[in-house]
């Protein structure tokens, strides 16, 4: 079983994370940010890894932290489910379309973090999550889970399409990156006989 399980308690969050990579993207999400939850929901059920994520954050302050670390929380469970990475197809590449909007999601499970981000809002705030925090959230996972990803809006006018585009973007891309390829034998697919370092 590729699984992953993160309890991770600091001064502002307190977050239990739960992920199975073969799982068939049942989620039980709840971070007191309702628009965070909706897209936490629409990355497990297009990629189908099933997430539990709970978080009991300081939303008094506001909500970066809740972002922030819920985000790392979720990369390090990627990670632990992916152990040594053996066998799997590593690289995700997908095109997402919502109604005018498409985005590009390209990555790499290669052990070496990176985020390039080429996409804007025009609003502040979808339903009350600050717009601007979108992109930490997905570099705290990338940064957490060792992935390399390049996220593009290609175009796009309605801001709530142009995040879920991306969230499902991501979903669909990395659902073919943590596939096990049977013709790998379950070898690491680097050159190095390594990913990371």
């Amino acid at each position: 079983m590729r699984t992953g399980r993160i309890a991770r308690k600091t001064a502002e969050t307190d977050i239990l994370v739960e992920i199975d990579l073969d799982g068939t993207g049942k989620y039980d999400i709840a971070t007191g940010i309702g628009f965070l939850d909706h897209m936490i929901e629409q990355f497990s059920r297009h990629s189908l890894i099933d997430v539990t994520l709970k978080v009991n954050g300081d939303l008094h302050v506001d909500q970066h932290h809740t972002t922030e670390d819920s985000g790392i929380a979720l990369g390090q469970a990627i990670s632990q489910a992916l152990g040594t990475k053996a066998g799997i197809s590593r690289y995700g590449l997908a095109y997402s379309p919502m109604d005018e909007t498409l985005a590009r999601v390209a990555l790499d499970i290669s052990g070496r973090p990176w985020l390039v981000w080429k996409a804007r809002f025009t609003q502040e705030k979808l339903g009350e999550f600050d717009t601007e925090l979108v992109e930490h959230w997905f570099h705290s996972v990338a940064q957490a889970a060792g992935i390399t990803l390049h996220i593009q809006q290609l175009y796009g006018q309605n801001n709530h399409h142009i995040c879920e585009a991306i969230f499902k973007g991501f979903a669909r891309a990395m659902r073919e990156a943590v596939e096990l390829d049977p013709r790998k034998g379950g070898a690491i697919p680097s050159t190095k006989g390594q990913l990371g370092g």
